[in-house]
């Protein structure tokens, strides 16, 4: 993050000389966001996790409410598709405003699985938002540190696959490992689809993602491929992790299980793509949530197959995710 006014001033004089319009507009925005995490850091605006009922909470990254509700009705344990707000828009803000010195109790008994690699600069590094230049910002953050999780496992260290990402194999398998030998009263288990790229063709057909299955709606916002090839890789992607998310309800033994996201993903509404951080729209801030329960019938044996052989850059990881 970066608040000197100087840079914010000479980026934007840039983009503003290059396109009036898109840049003068980025600029009002990131005074925007200025605002909104000086406030937001200190009176978060969404439904906080912790503060509902759950043993397990399965993480749907950029999952919006109306393509898990198009598709729920294959998947018998998707009874009822609610929403919710979410606490943030984007996973750094999602994270930040997450997993704070408030809830610590919970924490600590907490095992959190993740295949988001902005885990590692929110609970390692502790960088936190804005991810965008801005001329001010005054956030009171009060995150936890890694030491402070019961378990935290950053999956994309050692379950990352070149132009992949994390597949949702890897957290399923675990998700499983872990809740079968250790007894902490919540798991939380965070796959990275439906978020780009959108792989599920790819790993059925032992390839690597094309551009637009990479790209996702960037290459909708671009011109490059139209909103039903988009969209129907995307909705693709989801029944992908919603197949492990069935396999992981099979072999895991929890009372309470609510199924969500971080946030949602613009397709272009508003002429808005992806999911900016502090945004409000509706499709980014409104996630689902469903209810349902786990009962380990011992289908499914973790082998650790997922497991790289080499290690992650962290920069890789999110060039993977288009955050880069």
């Amino acid at each position: 993050m970066d608040r000197s006014f100087s840079t914010w001033l000479r980026d934007h004089r840039t983009q503003i000389l290059s396109d009036p319009l898109r840049g003068s507009m980025h600029a009002a925005f990131t005074f925007y966001l200025g605002l909104w995490y000086t406030i937001t850091s200190r009176w978060p605006l969404g439904t906080h996790v912790y503060d509902e009922d759950w043993d397990m909470l399965v993480i749907l990254d950029a999952c919006r409410v109306d393509v898990l509700e198009a598709v729920a009705e294959d998947y018998e344990f998707i009874d009822t598709v609610d929403s919710r707000w979410s606490i943030g828009s984007h996973s750094h803000e999602w994270l930040t405003k997450t997993f704070t010195a408030d809830h610590a109790a919970e924490i600590a008994e907490t095992a959190y699985i993740s295949g988001n690699g902005h885990t590692h600069e929110t609970f390692v590094t502790a960088d936190y938002p804005p991810d965008e230049t801005v001329p001010f910002c005054w956030p009171d953050w009060n995150t936890v540190d890694r030491e402070d999780f019961g378990h935290l496992d950053l999956l994309w260290e050692s379950a990352h696959r070149d132009e992949l990402g994390v597949p949702p194999r890897a957290v399923t398998d675990r998700t499983v490992e872990l809740a079968r030998q250790d007894d902490y009263d919540r798991v939380i288990a965070h796959y990275m689809q439906p978020h780009i790229p959108y792989i599920a063709d790819a790993l059925e057909e032992d390839r690597t993602p094309t551009d637009v299955e990479a790209n996702g709606w960037k290459s909708l916002e671009s011109g490059e491929a139209e909103h039903d090839e988009v969209w129907t890789q995307y909705e693709k992607n989801l029944r992908l992790v919603l197949d492990e998310v069935e396999v992981l309800l099979e072999n895991v033994d929890a009372e309470s299980v609510v199924i969500t996201a971080d946030h949602g993903n613009a397709f272009g509404e508003y002429s808005v793509y992806g999911h900016p951080e502090g945004f409000l729209l509706p499709c980014v801030k409104r996630v689902p949530w469903v209810s349902t329960a786990a009962t380990d019938e011992g289908t499914f044996v973790p082998d650790g197959s997922y497991l790289s052989e080499e290690s992650t850059d962290i920069e890789d990881h999110l060039q993977d995710l288009g955050y880069l």
